[in-house]
């Protein structure tokens, strides 16, 4: 009979690649599926979630083993191969286990002739033949310059140039490559989920560890985050800790009296908003959070919480959908590549190209633009993304600036003075490898 938590394992895979799926969206109803638990559920995850970081990585090592062009090896076998790499270089699977149970995984799916079953065995036998180190240094023995670290820290070599850069322009140097790849070996590293415990709720949320730099921060030592009793009664919303500061930022801003009103134009699912919503109720402004699509805003609705006054309005907000209304505060955490939140969201490397970037930037200009014409005079707009791509960053404000003569940028290092190693500024921008949250980046904008 066939392992379960392998089998779970790969349904995640083919789940993402043949219907585009959100691995954290899906992943716990495959291991509700296959009932899943305990030690079981954190090998399925291991296994699931590893394969997926490391699949580039597993790519090269494969087409260096398999007998004929990796390339056209069918997406379902591919993806047996590389689970069975996964369990052979980075888990403690015994190297017969790791083959055995893969050429029974491959039989379960179909594969039942000798020769697609053979080929499975080949290739993984001729894997764990060399340690993953061995492998890495093979790796890049046979390749050079940017398309070497692709390659062995797994990531497709256009985010490997845009990380080069960002770190080349925050830190004022050029970076060695050891540097670079530092910073993107943090993307394959788990990490353990985070809380935003609420106003008022820190004594309901036991049994959790302070972050690093926000005081509201908590971080779950095991288990599942949603199976915490302040998660559920909503206490406390899971949400990482760079999403946190830059949200505690735009409330540090001194802002002359009297606010009246705070927008956040980009709501969905709700996290940060949920925040600004407990700190407008507790300032007694109003609050409004605009989000395009309908199901993301009822998501913003349940986390804010159906007592709040605040205004939840699904609406595009490039049209200017509250009219002439103008904020004190206006939070514009725009869509993006989302190349900051790589660990937590393996599959994206492998969703988003290059070519999203053009897109992504016009629609981000646009959103900005619109912040701070609706921004009243000595108001504050933090502009932030979960990338720190430059192009999505601070291209973005650069250039809605150059139209513009009524806004000056903050200096953003003042209002996070807890945390260290944030640059020249004025922009901040957050690493995994550095501060340990997500590649958050913030812009502080005041209208003058």
């Amino acid at each position: 009979m066939i392992d379960q938590a392998r089998q779970a394992a790969y349904e995640l895979l083919a789940a993402v690649r043949s219907d585009d799926a959100y691995a954290n969206i899906v992943w716990s109803g495959i291991l509700t599926r296959h009932d899943l638990t305990g030690r079981d559920a954190a090998f399925a995850t291991d296994l699931a979630y590893g394969t997926l970081r490391w699949q580039g990585f597993y790519d090269a090592v494969a087409t260096e083993c398999s007998s004929r062009p990796w390339q056209d090896v069918d997406d379902a076998l591919a993806n047996v191969i590389r689970l069975g790499i996964h369990q052979l270089l980075s888990m403690r699977v015994p190297d017969h286990a790791a083959v055995d149970s893969s050429c029974e995984l491959a039989r379960s799916l179909g594969y039942d002739d000798q020769g697609r079953i053979g080929f499975v065995n080949g290739v993984l036998r001729a894997v764990g033949r060399r340690s993953a180190e061995e492998w890495q240094a093979a790796v890049m023995e046979s390749r050079s310059g940017d398309a070497a670290i692709a390659a062995v820290t797994s990531h497709p070599e256009w985010i490997v140039s845009a990380i080069r850069e960002a770190l080349d322009v925050h830190y004022g140097a050029r970076l060695t490559d050891g540097q670079v790849r530092e910073a993107l070996l943090a993307n394959n590293t788990p990490t353990r989920p985070a809380l935003a415990v609420r106003r008022g709720h820190r004594d309901a949320v036991p049994d959790v560890s302070p972050g690093r730099w926000s005081p509201s921060a908590a971080l779950v030592e095991s288990g599942m985050p949603g199976q915490i009793p302040a998660v559920r009664e909503g206490w406390a919303i899971v949400q990482d800790e760079g999403s946190q500061l830059v949200v505690q930022a735009l409330l540090a801003v001194p802002v002359a009296p009297p606010e009246s009103a705070w927008l956040d134009m980009c709501a969905g699912p709700g996290g940060k908003a949920a925040l600004l919503a407990d700190a407008a109720l507790e300032a007694r402004v109003s609050f409004t959070a605009v989000e395009l699509h309908e199901h993301r805003a009822e998501l913003v609705r349940q986390l804010i919480g159906a007592d709040s006054p605040a205004e939840v309005m699904p609406a595009d907000a490039t049209t200017r959908p509250w009219g002439s209304r103008f904020f004190d505060r206006i939070l514009v955490d725009a869509p993006c590549t989302g190349l900051g939140a790589l660990r937590r969201r393996p599959e994206a490397r492998w969703r988003r190209q290059s070519s999203d970037v053009a897109g992504l930037a016009s629609l981000q200009r646009r959103l900005l633009d619109v912040g701070l014409s609706s921004l009243r005079s000595g108001g504050v707009l933090a502009y932030v993304t979960c990338s720190p791509n430059i192009a999505e960053t601070i291209d973005v404000v650069e250039e809605v600036l150059l139209h513009r003569d009524d806004v000056e940028v903050l200096d953003a290092r003042e209002y996070l003075p807890q945390v260290p190693q944030l640059g020249p500024g004025p922009h901040v921008q957050l690493w995994p490898h550095i501060h340990g949250t997500d590649g958050m980046h913030l812009a502080l904008l005041r209208r003058l």
